[in-house]
């Protein structure tokens, strides 16, 4: 494999280039108008537009990527995540194409794409699920009776899709009709499949999931587990590895129920077996067929680089290491760095990034797709970077994350850095107690506005020279960094 083409934009297409640039491959980028002044642009060797901003006219058409890499004579396409990762027919059509798909086979996505008909392949590898219904509802009285056995409150869920749509949580028998219903629409309206089944309701989970890496001979590993239990909308904010619940007993047994998920779908490449977690007690919940946002955690204590692992796997090769060669390095975390406002129910924040620098130094790893002066388009998902860190123990991973966040600087618009700041000092957090509710537990806007007052007010004196910056520091070193941005908030236009 000499040329790979891939097939997303931002911070992944970059981590993916970097990869291939170390194994000597060379790379073609494909760009929407929006970004053609980014930084994976100019890294790659070769760059091609292929459409306006919004993603349904430029990544998301397949066909005309595969052209654009019959043209260039691509040898392979890297999807990264999201966009045509798990997409079963483009899958397909790559693979007529004579391109290599570097990710699993589409019929292995297609099992795993449906709730359903991942929980009917996984069966006969008696994995633990959550008790509940193993076909989509069209009966609702049936559907009422059940819900009354499983016991009250019960999830309604969409088989397709993910991100919490077509999810609702019924806490008595007389909602339902109306629950179901919501669900129904909201599923046929993102997913274009209105099918939904019901579970127990998990009420205070931890979000767990076992990395798996499979080649084409049938050798399966899993690369030990990711904690991903910090989330706001049903969406992954901070993740850890390991996870600092799990005993050695239970990580193997987790590990092993993952690799029964990857034999149950022929599956090779990367992929994510995701598990809820309560009480000691672990559920199956669903397998992502793609490299995860968060793979950089497990990279960080294993010293594997996935990606190459991935293409070495697309090229046919065995993988080059067994599960007792696997050990657990030291631990990591990573933060989504987002433009959002958390004080404002995490709502997109646009604009300039006015001043963009990143943090250095002994264990801290950015993947990020911007520099200084660029725009955050409003077309896409409105995650900035990912900022990792990795310490001998999770103690001093957390230490260097704080330390990282206060140097990161960002100014132009609103970042999460803050909410993540607070959110691994929290002592919940910090013991390790924490589960899927953190953030409605632990959070409100208040606690960080408090934080910025007193940011904004240093920033004021210090513009008026009425104190010095060595008064700063000893008034409060940890609001260095939110005197900084909360000065951009007083000039804010």
């Amino acid at each position: 494999m000499k040329k790979i083409l891939i097939a997303n934009r931002g911070e992944i297409a970059l981590r993916v280039m970097r990869s291939c640039k170390e194994m000597g491959i060379s790379t073609v980028a494909i760009y929407s108008t929006a970004d053609r002044n980014a930084p994976f642009v100019k890294y790659a060797d070769q760059a091609v537009c292929v459409g306006p901003p919004p993603s349904n006219q430029s990544y998301l058409l397949g066909d005309k990527i595969i052209d654009v890499c019959k043209d260039l004579g691509v040898d392979g396409i890297h999807p990264g995540y999201g966009f045509l990762s798990e997409n079963a027919d483009f899958t397909r059509k790559v693979t007529e194409a004579g391109i290599a798909f570097i990710g699993p086979s589409p019929e292995a996505m297609e099992v795993m794409g449906s709730k359903l008909a991942a929980k009917a392949a996984v069966k006969k590898y008696n994995i633990p699920m959550v008790p509940g219904t193993d076909h989509a509802i069209v009966d609702i009285e049936e559907a009422k009776i059940t819900a009354s056995e499983i016991g009250f409150p019960i999830l309604i869920k969409a088989s397709a899709g993910g991100g919490g749509k077509g999810m609702r949580v019924v806490e008595k028998l007389e909602d339902f009709v109306e629950q179901m219903g919501l669900a129904v629409s909201e599923a046929t309206s993102a997913f274009g499949d209105g099918s939904v089944f019901i579970e127990r309701y998990v009420g205070s989970p931890r979000h767990i999931e076992i990395q798996i890496m499979a080649d084409q001979h049938g050798n399966i590993v899993y690369l030990f587990e990711r904690e991903c239990s910090i989330q706001r909308r049903h969406q992954k904010v901070i993740e850890e590895a390991p996870s600092a619940v799990l005993t050695p007993e239970l990580r193997k047994e987790m590990g092993e129920c993952a690799v029964n998920v990857a034999k149950a779908c022929d599956y090779y490449g990367a992929g994510t077996v995701e598990f809820l977690y309560e009480k000691g007690a672990f559920y199956f919940l669903e397998m992502n067929t793609r490299l995860q946002v968060e793979h950089p955690v497990t990279e960080m204590i294993t010293g594997i680089d996935l990606v190459k692992e991935q293409i070495k796997v697309a090229r046919g090769e065995k993988l080059g290491f067994t599960q007792d060669d696997l050990k657990i390095n030291g631990h990591s975390l990573e933060v989504r760095v987002y433009a959002e406002d958390p004080t404002n129910n995490f709502l997109p924040d646009i604009g300039n990034l006015t001043t963009y620098r990143r943090p250095q130094g002994t264990g801290v790893r950015v993947d990020d797709g911007f520099e200084e002066g660029m725009d955050i388009p409003i077309y896409y998902d409105p995650m900035i970077s990912k900022l990792i860190t990795h310490g001998k123990d999770r103690e001093e991973a957390i230490h260097r994350m704080v330390r990282a966040i206060e140097e990161y600087q960002i100014t132009g618009v609103e970042t999460t850095l803050d909410f993540c700041k607070f959110a691994i000092q929290h002592k919940s957090f910090v013991s390790g107690d924490f589960n899927t509710h953190f953030v409605d537990d632990y959070f409100t806007p208040d606690v960080l506005q408090n934080e910025s007052e007193e940011g904004r007010e240093i920033a004021a004196l210090l513009a008026a020279g009425l104190i010095e910056q060595k008064d700063i520091a000893a008034k409060n070193a940890a609001n260095k960094s939110a005197a900084v941005r909360s000065a951009w908030k007083m000039n804010r236009v």
